[in-house]
């Protein structure tokens, strides 16, 4: 994740990475969201819902099953910044015909 080290998980999970101090957390496998009205951008070809959160932000990959989620503190900008490191994997996953409108 661009240059920052692996942390562990607590509990430890095989769905869900954490790089750096403080922590960017992603998981994996979760269920796809469906129709919404949050801010959706397109990073990479890849469609997320974005959503603040009180120290950060979230996006979560839409129209991809499964979906993958990925939270920044605020310490790391808007969430949007950091989604092309998971453009790859994000990429490769089943689509499910949603897209950001």
């Amino acid at each position: 994740m661009a240059g920052r080290a692996r942390v562990t998980t607590d509990p430890e999970s095989g769905s869900v990475a954490a790089w750096g101090d403080p922590a960017v957390i992603a998981r994996c496998g979760l269920e796809p969201l469906g129709p919404t009205t949050d801010d959706c951008v397109t990073v990479d070809g890849v469609d997320w819902v974005v959503r603040s959160l009180s120290d950060g932000s979230m996006a979560t990959t839409y129209g991809r099953d499964p979906a993958i989620e990925v939270l920044a503190p605020g310490a790391y900008g808007p969430v949007p910044l950091l989604l092309p490191a998971f453009s790859p994997v994000a990429s490769s996953l089943p689509t499910n015909g949603r897209h950001c409108t």
